[in-house]
């Protein structure tokens, strides 16, 4: 998951630098949405290993 959070990123850069500012601002936020959902992925399982 943080895997495609990267590629939505560079996405998101390269579509900027190009001037898409629509899809670059999209790619940000599925990319945003992609890394908060590994941080929590990765608490649970730490939690529930250590449990």
């Amino acid at each position: 998951m943080l895997y495609y959070a990267a590629v939505f990123f560079v996405v998101a850069i390269v579509a900027a630098l190009f001037g898409f500012g629509g899809i670059a601002a999209g790619a940000a936020g599925i990319a945003k949405i992609l890394f908060y959902i590994f941080i929590v992925v990765a608490l649970v399982s730490l939690i529930i290993s250590l449990v």
